[in-house]
This record gives structure tokens, sequence and C-alpha cells, in this order.
């Protein structure tokens, strides 16, 4: 079958991670543009997890669509990461010699691990709530706890060097690697990490610091 043997050809797994990043990508997006309630208080934002929560069906079928993307990401990146060690001369390693194989390069499937235990907190924190508490209260409450919000900061800041090479390569692996382009590009790999790591840090030092006790 055409899609099997696609999906397993060294392009078509390239191909296969840098689609499930871009979906993961938009999905930090539409999280970020959910978040952005936080700023305008506690009312705005419970609002916008009952409304969220209103949807169950909806949010099924986004959750299940959001696993399956991630599983495919970490399942091809592993592949990836161990062919990329048998076959230096691969296209794959081409491309990230591109990027002068800086830390975030080499250090991929580490920064990708810690992102996931990262992801498995976040879950259990504000997924699973047996108490009912509202997510407006348990923003304050785990992000106003130091060391958890100490732990959200390094995940982001670990989260800005994994996209910084990531969406480079997915970049990349979609043709956008013209010489033309490329300082262009690589202004773009810095200002998106950056973005994220702004926007959501600047949540966790919110409460971190206190500025947040009264939300």
């Amino acid at each position: 079958m055409w899609l099997l043997r696609f999906s397993t050809s060294s392009i078509g797994k390239k191909i296969l991670m840098a689609s499930s990043g871009l979906l993961l990508i938009l999905f930090l997006v539409a999280h970020a543009a959910g978040n952005a309630a936080i700023f305008f208080g506690s009312n705005a934002f419970q609002t916008y997890a009952d409304t969220l929560h209103s949807l169950p069906v909806v949010v099924f079928v986004f959750g299940v669509g959001l696993f399956a993307v991630l599983i495919v990401h970490i399942f091809i990146g592993i592949q990836l990461f161990l062919q990329n060690r048998k076959e230096t001369a691969s296209r794959y390693a081409v491309s990230t010699k591109v990027c002068e194989n800086t830390l975030a390069s080499s250090t991929m499937p580490y920064t990708g691990l810690l992102l996931l235990l990262f992801l498995l907190v976040h879950v259990f924190g504000f997924g699973v709530n047996p108490t009912d508490t509202k997510v407006s209260v348990l923003v304050v409450n785990l992000l106003g706890n130091f060391f958890y919000g100490l732990f959200y900061l390094f995940s982001f800041c670990v989260l800005a060097v994994h996209l910084s090479h990531g969406f480079w390569s997915m970049l990349q692996t979609f043709g956008f690697n013209h010489p033309r382009y490329n300082d262009g590009i690589m202004k773009i790999t810095y200002i998106v990490p950056g973005f994220f790591l702004v926007f959501f840090g600047a949540i966790t030092l919110y409460f971190m610091t206190g500025l947040g006790a009264n939300y």
C-alpha cells in the first residue's frame, strides 16, 4: 500500500515529522489564544474554560486527534534520531548542519523527553481535577507555588530551545531553504520560540511573584 511505503520511506518520515510538528505549533497558538483570557481576569478565563467544558464531544475529538499527532511526532522523531546516528551523510543530517549543529539540534531527543514530562505534569495538574476546583482557582494555586512555577519556567525554556531547531527543520523539509530567504527564516526560528517563551512565561511569573494572588 502506497501510504505505508510513503510513511516508512526516509522522505515520508521527514514530511510526517514536519507536518505533525506544524500541527503541534498550531495547537500552541490556539492554546496561547485561549490562555490570553487570563490577562482579562479570572471571570474571563473561567468563562473560556466553561465554554470548552460545555462542548465535551468537540474537546474529546480534538484531544484524541492531538494525542495521535503527538504519538506520530514522538515515534517518527525517535526513528529519525536513530537513523541519523547511522547515516550521518543522509539528507536530514545535511539539513541540520545548515543551522551549524547548535545546542538545539544536538539535544532534540532530550528536550523532547523533557517536554513530554512537562505535558504529563500539566495534564494531570489541570486536566485531571477530582476535586472539581475551578480552573481559574487551580491556576492560582499551582502556578503560585514557587517550585511548581519554576518547573513551568524551565519547561518553557526547554520548549523554546526545542522549537528553535524544530521550526527550522520543518521549514527545511517543506522546501523553505533558499539562500535568499535563509537569514529571514533564521530570525523567525528565534521569534516564534521567543514568543511562546515570553507569553507562557509571563503567565507563570504573574502568579509566581504573587501579582496574581487576588486573581
